[in-house]
């Protein structure tokens, strides 16, 4: 695959010099890993604000407000891989187990770094949306969760595995 194109491919694919089965993923740079992160944490907090958004309006406990939220994180970050692949003329069957294989650790290992951040914030779990701390535990979550998850994608996709899998397909 010739990815000298333009500027997108190019920095796009840094770090990416063929299939896996070729041993082309020698490793992957910090700036690949950190859009596939970027891209699952996007999806990840549109999900959970929604979910904690949802449970909080429906006067739910903490637990099925949690447990919605990060529901909805996985749903929201697997659907902008699956969206992305099924645009590039993959079906469904096969776009879904690219989603899986792209994003599930990632978005796990995000979703539990956020989660716990909040759950040992004092008072966190108790906020409402209107407070700040509510926004400042799920933010410093979200940023701490960049932080971890980054050098795990980097790790992952440096072995064709993670994100690198939608790599084939862009």
């Amino acid at each position: 695959m010739d990815h000298t194109g333009t500027a997108h491919d190019r920095a796009t694919h840094e770090g990416h010099h063929g299939p896996p089965e070729h041993g082309g993923h020698a490793g992957a740079s910090w700036g690949m890993a950190a859009k596939a992160t970027l891209h699952c944490l996007t999806g990840c907090a549109i999900g959970e604000i929604l979910g904690m958004v949802i449970g909080t309006a429906m006067l739910w406990d903490n637990v099925p407000t949690m447990v919605l939220a990060i529901t909805l994180a996985f749903l929201f970050g697997y659907s902008f891989t699956l969206f992305a692949v099924r645009r590039a003329g993959l079906d469904l069957k096969t776009a879904i187990k690219v989603a899986l294989a792209a994003d599930t650790v990632s978005i796990a290992v995000m979703e539990l770094v956020d989660n716990a951040i909040i759950a040992l914030t004092p008072g966190a779990m108790d906020a409402h949306l209107s407070d700040g701390l509510f926004w400042s535990a799920l933010l410093g979550g979200f940023a701490v969760a960049f932080l971890i998850t980054t050098p795990v994608n980097k790790w992952m996709i440096g072995r064709g595995k993670g994100h690198a899998v939608v790599h084939a397909y862009h």
